[in-house]
């Protein structure tokens, strides 16, 4: 989790609004590794796990959040 946050935290120094997509499971993970680096980036949870699920499934759960993606890039550009 901790790349994932420093690479968002990097896109974002460089102006790229970025979203990070984790599992529940990342939380706490998340919110520590930000707090580290100083910042506050956008997240979106999904249900953990996900490497055991069908492309029907995944593609169930990607349909489920991509509301919430779009509005969290919207927001990050301002």
């Amino acid at each position: 989790m901790s790349c994932s946050v420093h690479d968002l935290a990097e896109y974002e120094s460089h102006g790229v609004p970025s979203v990070l997509v984790a599992t529940e499971q990342f939380v706490t993970a998340t919110a520590a590794q930000s707090r580290i680096l100083g910042t506050t980036p956008a997240v979106v949870y999904v249900e953990h796990p996900v490497q055991n699920r069908t492309h029907d499934e995944l593609h169930l759960m990607a349909d489920g959040v991509v509301e919430a993606l779009i509005g969290a890039l919207i927001t990050n550009q301002t």
